[in-house]
C-alpha cells in the first residue's frame, strides 16, 4: 500500500467505524491534476445510498479539515458490490472457494493476471488455483483483486 494510501486509510477508517460501518477499503487513483478517492463501506444489513451519503459528508467534513490530498479530486463512498475488491488477507480468507481474479503489479512466473478459484492465504500468500495449476501470490505485490460473482 502506498504511503499516501496509508495516510488516507489511517485517517477515514476511524470515520467510517465510528458511523456504525466497516471500512472495506480504500482507492486513490490519480489522475493528473484530478483524482478519484473511493471509500467502501460495509454493513451485515448491506448498504443504502442512504449510508454512503451520510458516510460521505463525514469524511468530507475531515478531509476539509485535515486536507491530506492537495490536488483536486472526486470523492466517492460505494459498497464492495458482488464483484468486492479484495484489499486485505483478511478478506482474501473470508472469500476462500471462490472465483478471483488478480492483476499484480509486476509479472509473476511470466505473467500479471491469474484468474481462478481461491484456495487460501499462507503467510502473506494468496493461494489461487489456475487451469490445475496452484499459484501463491505475494500480496504486496496485487495491484488489484476482485471477487467474480456467481449468478446460479
Amino acid at each position: 500500500m502506498s504511503s499516501k494510501l496509508e495516510q488516507l486509510q489511517d485517517l477515514l477508517a476511524p470515520v467510517v467505524e465510528s458511523l456504525g460501518y466497516e471500512c472495506w477499503g480504500l482507492e486513490f487513483i490519480s489522475q493528473g491534476r484530478h483524482s478519484l478517492l473511493r471509500i467502501y463501506i460495509d454493513h451485515a444489513n448491506g448498504i443504502l445510498v442512504e449510508d454512503c451519503e451520510k458516510v460521505s459528508r463525514q469524511i468530507s467534513g475531515v478531509l476539509d479539515v485535515e486536507d491530506p490530498i492537495s490536488s483536486e479530486y472526486t470523492l466517492e463512498v460505494s459498497s464492495p458490490g458482488m464483484d468486492r475488491p479484495l484489499f486485505t488477507l483478511e478478506h482474501f480468507a473470508k472469500h476462500v472457494g471462490e472465483q478471483v481474479k488478480i492483476k499484480l503489479r509486476s509479472p509473476f512466473e511470466g505473467r500479471r493476471n491469474f484468474q481462478g478459484l481461491l484456495r487460501g492465504v499462507e503467510e502473506q500468500d494468496v493461494v489461487v488455483l489456475v487451469d490445475d495449476h496452484e499459484f501463491l501470490l505475494p500480496i504486496d505485490q496485487i495491484d488489484k483483486a476482485n471477487v467474480i460473482p456467481r449468478f446460479d
